[in-house]
């Protein structure tokens, strides 16, 4: 089976159609198609299909504001801190230095919000490739695209995987905030884009990217981790708990260029007081530590390093 294949999934359901069923949305895009997450609607506030995907946004009345592309959850007001806090502070924590930071995808702005909150952090360039992504977001998701209003951002409107290979040796961390490998998405779980991020990073650089989760995806994960141990010397793979995503967890697939990075203590840790005053809701350097921590058989079969302590 070839892992970056089309995916032999149904034809998705149009928006409007039978997603929506007596007051219910139910996600029918994940990888395989085999699986489904419902949510109570209690109302649609935009729905428009734009030059790239399919975007919705509805109020649910336990996840708060959801946002859906080309039929596939992507945040929740209700557990969308467990997503943007991770996937900003787990690669910021790892790096001794962080100054300039790339975020490609992430139109919402909920990974800038974060990254800026960073105290190392000087500058932030966002390449998002879908505008209406970013202007919808401003209207609707404003508890995230408060990002967009930092000093730090310079926003690029254009395609991510092109903007990084005309920036050679330019950033400290990239972070990759992608939908699922479908579509255009697919090019940023490939070699090549990995390659490109690699020299787009500056001597002891790092990269986070969206890793999807290790119960319905583990084959795909274990072929990202082997394909980046091919082109990294350190390479590692956190989760963290989110119930909106498939099997309620979504994971970062974490590289660094330097052999001395260990991604499973930071090298940063926040203060009680630091975090409160970074309006920080979830991560803490505990659950930094924790989200390395995995199941021993998924340890072993992504021949990641376990340790008896």
């Amino acid at each position: 089976m070839d892992l970056f294949a089309p995916y032999s999934a149904p034809t998705p359901i149009p928006f409007g159609m039978d997603a929506f069923k007596k007051g219910w949305y139910t996600e029918t895009g994940s990888l395989y198609s085999d699986q489904a997450l419902s949510m109570k609607v209690e109302k649609i506030l935009y729905h428009k299909k734009s030059k790239y995907q399919d975007i919705l946004i509805f109020e649910s009345t336990i996840f708060g504001r959801v946002l859906v592309l080309d039929d596939c959850v992507q945040v929740t007001e209700f557990d969308e801190c467990s997503y943007q806090e991770m996937i900003s502070f787990l690669p910021l924590n790892s790096h001794p230095n962080p100054k300039k930071v790339l975020v490609i995808g992430g139109g919402d702005g909920g990974v800038v919000r974060e990254v800026v909150k960073h105290p190392s952090v000087e500058s932030v360039t966002l390449c998002e490739l879908d505008e209406e992504v970013i202007e919808v977001s401003k209207k609707y998701l404003p508890f995230m695209a408060k990002g967009f209003d930092s000093p730090k951002l310079t926003l690029y409107v254009g395609d991510g995987a092109e903007f990084i290979k005309n920036h050679p040796n330019e950033f400290d961390v990239i972070i990759t905030d992608s939908p699922d490998p479908k579509g255009p998405a697919v090019c940023l779980f490939q070699k090549p884009y990995y390659e490109s991020l690699k020299q787009a990073l500056k001597p002891g650089g790092l990269i986070a990217s969206q890793g999807e989760q290790f119960w319905y995806d583990r084959r795909l994960v274990k072929e990202l981790i082997k394909m980046c141990n091919t082109l990294f010397p350190v390479v590692d793979y956190g989760a963290s708990y989110a119930p909106s995503f498939p099997a309620g967890q979504i994971a970062f697939l974490c590289c660094s260029t330097s052999p001395d990075t260990n991604f499973r203590e930071p090298l940063n840790k926040f203060s009680y007081e630091t975090m409160k005053k970074l309006e920080l809701k979830y991560y803490t350097p505990d659950v930094h530590r924790a989200a390395f921590a995995l199941p021993l058989m998924i340890a072993e079969e992504f021949q990641l390093k376990w340790e008896n302590k």
